[in-house]
C-alpha cells in the first residue's frame, strides 16, 4: 500500500509539474510580475500538498524587498518549499538550468543562474543581484553552495553577500529542516547528498509518510560595516541557533 500511495503521489506531482510548465509557456507572458509571483507561490504550495509534505512557517515574513534571504541547503525540495512560504528569486548553480523539466520551471520562476567555477561569472551575478536588490526584489541564496546532510551545516561562501553590502540591503537568515511529524525528530528522507540520485531521493521522500518542512525566518541583519566573510559567518551562526531544536 505504501508503494501504491507513493506512485499516486508521484503521478499527481508529475501532472502538476507539467501544468506549471504550460502555465509558464502560455500564461506567464500575459501576466504582470505580481501575478506571476502569486502563481509561483500557489503552485509550490500545491506541489508540496501533492507530495504529502506539510509546510510549517515560523517567524516574520517581510512582504517587500529589498531583502536577501540566506538559507541552509538540504534537498531539491528547498526551493519549492521556500517558494510556498513566500515568493523570491533564487540564485542557483547553472547546471540546474539543464535539469529536465525542473530547469525550465526554475527559469520561469525567475532564478538567476551562476557558474560557481567561474570567478568572472560570480562577479556578474553579484552585480546583477545588487541591481535587483536596489529595485526592491527579494532574492534567496544557499551560501553552503551545495546540499548538506540535513544535520550539520557546511561553511558558508561569502561572495554573494557582497550584493547586499553593495545595495545596502538587509539579510534575513532562514533555517530549513525536515521533520517526522509523528516523532518530531529530523527526517533525512528528503536529503540529496553524496551518492544520492535525484530520482532516488525523490522516491525515498514519496515513500516516507509524515514529512513536514519547517522554515524558520530569523531577525533581519544589516551589514553595520562588516565584511562579507564576517557577515556570512554571523548569518550561519543564526541559522545554526534556529535549527537547534527540531
Amino acid at each position: 500500500m505504501n508503494t501504491l500511495h507513493a506512485c499516486w503521489k508521484l503521478a499527481r506531482a508529475l501532472v502538476h509539474a507539467l501544468a506549471g510548465l504550460f502555465t509558464i509557456l502560455l500564461v506567464f507572458p500575459r501576466l504582470s510580475s505580481e501575478q506571476r509571483e502569486l502563481r509561483v507561490q500557489v503552485w509550490s504550495a500545491k506541489m508540496l500538498d501533492h507530495m504529502g509534505i506539510r509546510l510549517i512557517v515560523i517567524g516574520q515574513i517581510f512582504p517587500t524587498g529589498p531583502l536577501l534571504l540566506a538559507a541552509n541547503h538540504i534537498s531539491w525540495l528547498d526551493i519549492t518549499s521556500l517558494h510556498a512560504a513566500r515568493h523570491c528569486r533564487f540564485v542557483s548553480k547553472a547546471d540546474v538550468k539543464h535539469w529536465p523539466l525542473i530547469g525550465r520551471l526554475a527559469s520561469g520562476a525567475g532564478t538567476l543562474f551562476i557558474e560557481r567555477e567561474s570567478r568572472r561569472d560570480a562577479m556578474r551575478v553579484v552585480h546583477h543581484m545588487a541591481e535587483r536588490l536596489r529595485e526592491g526584489d527579494v532574492l534567496a541564496i544557499f551560501p553552503e553552495g551545495t546540499t548538506s546532510d540535513g544535520v550539520s551545516l557546511r561553511p558558508f561562501h561569502a561572495n554573494l553577500f557582497q550584493a547586499a553590502i553593495a545595495a545596502d540591503a538587509p539579510v534575513q537568515p532562514v533555517a530549513m529542516q525536515f521533520i517526522d511529524t509523528t516523532t518530531g525528530q529530523r527526517s533525512l528522507a528528503p536529503c540529496y547528498i553524496d551518492d544520492d540520485t535525484l530520482l532516488g531521493s525523490l522516491w525515498r521522500t514519496l515513500c516516507t509518510p509524515g514529512i513536514a518542512v519547517v522554515i524558520t525566518f530569523g531577525e533581519l541583519q544589516v551589514s553595520h560595516g562588516r565584511s562579507r566573510r564576517a557577515w556570512a559567518a554571523d548569518v550561519r551562526d543564526a541559522i545554526v541557533g534556529m535549527r537547534a531544536t527540531p
